[in-house]
């Protein structure tokens, strides 16, 4: 190695270096991708004493490096794309999406100015302008890609703040935070993504400023206990600073009813983001599009596409409304987005975005596009959600298996109870041997079920987003279930 240029660049030494670090990486995935295994079964402990962080003074060169990696990280991981990987939000990818990342990582080009990234930088508006027609929002460019739900979620609440101040005649980004802030409230409902509270804590204003809003049977925010916290924390003096609609809870997939949402907030000036990083793929699909009625209502979106649009980690996307108020975000760095720039048009994306260095993620959506065509794109979409009602059909056909609430986007809530188990009232006997099957599957490397609790109850969750998994797939996923309870001891 000694000597060589490890650096990517136009050299013929260095292009055939490139050529042969993907050429070997791309071989081992091809090998991996092959494994019958969803995942080679070792535990946290096993993988900690496996691990070992020794690096060679001299360098082993790429060659070995890779090798290194993909005996040490690539063999060892979960194989998403798998039929029995359902655990979590966690989506198989595209092929082109692949190719993407290859093209973004080797042009490397960082999204703050327009100078680092010209093309990337109109390619990105350009898709923020078609998101904003999707959803139904004015003509326009305000908004950004994001790393994901909790950056887009922090970008909407922290507007919104602005916003509120801005209304009184405060300046939060020149002056600070002012006034008594334990009377400033957020609301959301129970089953909202947990950053609303992480990203009230970094916005200092606390957990405490988080009221939380009852739910209907199918996990959706009550309307009503909305108008009535409205109406209680009004009496109290406090103020709302924001109401987050969720569009796909992460268990049950509930879409909260947004145009009533929307209606009721307009009547009280309350800025209302919305949480789509889930179920914003409906803004595509060809059967569920109604799923989202109202949505162009509200002042801001969280979009994430590395969840049921088969984008690789990371591509998420933060739209707003109203341009105006980026204004409250705005900040002139002389070498990155100049007044000079500005005064010639040149956009700098730096303006609109939480990061500064920022990869060009977008490609990947842009990609998925132009491959698949929207209509092909709707139908992958569209599946998740279908197969789920399939599946929650088969479920509840099965003595041993028991239903726990109607699927709403592509997940399935349900749990196992053995034949001895078929009429006790003893909850906490249920609700440790489904934890018990989730655990023993993953151990097993057979399966990834997810294992979680809704409305007290401990239960088991099939996340359908690979669009290659049919219901005979999941028939024999739930068979092993019902095999796995039987073979543990003390069933």
């Amino acid at each position: 190695m000694s000597g060589s240029n490890p650096i990517l660049a136009g050299s013929a030494q260095s292009i055939e270096a490139y050529q042969q670090a993907i050429a070997q990486s791309s071989q081992a995935v091809i090998e991996w991708l092959k494994q019958p295994e969803m995942y080679q079964g070792k535990s946290v402990a096993e993988l900690r004493e496996r691990i070992a962080l020794d690096f060679n003074p001299q360098g082993l060169g790429n060659q070995v490096a890779i090798e290194r990696a993909i005996e040490y990280f690539l063999k060892d991981s979960l194989s998403v794309h798998h039929p029995q990987c359902v655990a979590h939000l966690h989506c198989p990818s595209l092929v082109v999406s692949q190719a993407a990342e290859v093209l973004i990582n080797a042009s490397n080009q960082s999204m703050d100015s327009w100078d680092q990234s010209p093309s990337a930088t109109i390619i990105e508006m350009k898709l923020i302008e078609w998101l904003r027609g999707l959803v139904g929002f004015p003509h326009g460019e305000a908004g950004v890609f994001t790393s994901g739900g909790t950056q887009s979620n922090l970008m909407g609440l922290m507007l919104a703040r602005d916003a509120f101040f801005a209304r009184q005649g405060h300046a939060i980004q020149q002056d600070g935070l002012v006034g008594d802030l334990r009377k400033i409230r957020v609301l959301c409902s129970e089953n909202a993504h947990f950053s609303v509270q992480k990203n009230m804590a970094l916005l200092g204003l606390g957990y405490q400023s988080v009221t939380l809003v009852k739910t209907d049977a199918l996990a959706r925010m009550d309307v009503n206990d909305l108008a009535e916290k409205i109406t209680q924390a009004k009496a109290r003096g406090e103020q709302i600073l924001a109401i987050v609609a969720t569009a796909g809870t992460t268990d049950a997939g509930a879409i909260d009813p947004l145009r009533s949402i929307a209606t009721l907030a307009a009547e009280h000036q309350i800025w209302v983001h919305v949480d789509a990083a889930w179920g914003g793929a409906l803004l595509l699909s060809e059967k569920y599009r109604d799923y989202l009625d109202g949505i162009d209502l509200v002042d801001s979106i969280t979009l994430d596409f590395h969840k049921q649009f088969f984008q690789t980690i990371s591509c998420g996307a933060f739209l707003l409304k109203d341009e105006r108020h980026y204004a409250l975000m705005r900040y002139q760095a002389a070498y990155l987005n100049s007044e000079f720039d500005e005064a010639q048009g040149v956009p700098n994306l730096v303006s609109k975005s939480l990061q500064t260095t920022r990869r060009f993620d977008a490609l990947k959506l842009w990609m998925g596009l132009e491959a698949l065509g929207q209509q092909q794109y709707a139908a992958i979409i569209d599946h998740g959600v279908t197969l789920a009602q399939q599946v929650a059909g088969y479920v509840s056909e099965q003595s041993s298996l028991e239903l726990v609430m109607p699927p709403q986007l592509a997940s399935v809530l349900f749990r196992y109870r053995s034949p001895e188990q078929a009429g006790s009232h003893n909850d906490a006997a249920v609700a440790l041997l489904n934890q018990r099957i989730g655990d023993a599957l993953l151990e097993s490397g057979r399966a990834n079920v997810g294992v979680t609790e809704f409305n007290g109850v401990t239960c088991l969750k099939l996340t359908l987003l690979n669009p290659t998994v049919t219901l005979e797939d999941i028939k024999v996923l739930l068979t092993l279930v019902e095999r796995t309870a039987g073979e543990l001891p003390g069933a």
